[in-house]
């Protein structure tokens, strides 16, 4: 079976690295805007951290600056 690579735009959750490439935002703004515990748009997978893309794209559709 050959090692297929799910491109980011269609990955549901992405890492905090995946998520800095695809969104151009750094990897430390994105671990500030994801330390709080009722962030909408941040999934924990035991001590990883994952971003929902699409919940993070309607966050930046409606902010004004991050």
């Amino acid at each position: 079976m050959a090692n297929e690579l799910v491109p980011v735009w269609e990955k549901a959750n992405l890492s905090l690295e995946e998520a800095a490439a695809y969104f151009g935002i750094g990897i430390n703004k994105l671990r500030d805007m994801t330390n709080d515990e009722n962030c909408p748009f941040v999934l924990w997978n035991g001590s990883k951290r994952l971003i929902k893309r699409k919940a993070f794209e309607k966050y930046l559709e409606s902010a004004y600056s991050i």
